[in-house]
């Protein structure tokens, strides 16, 4: 049989493997986060809240992201 898809077979067995690791969608994360932190700094928050904050922001949106 001639395969007449241009790009080739499409694979349905195995999962996509996602090019991004853990570790680099936390930087990403917390580069997000952080830009709010800022502003909320500069208008006068506590920074260790802040900071606690960007943790936290950060690690539940990696962990949403590893569910979907």
């Amino acid at each position: 049989m001639i395969n007449s898809d241009p790009y080739g077979p499409i694979n349905r067995f195995q999962p996509v493997e996602r090019q991004n690791d853990i570790t680099s969608q936390l930087a990403v994360a917390c580069l997000g986060a952080g830009v709010i932190t800022t502003m909320a700094v500069a208008q006068g928050q506590n920074p260790i809240t802040a900071l606690g904050i960007t943790v936290f922001s950060a690690v539940a949106a990696v962990m949403l992201g590893q569910v979907l």
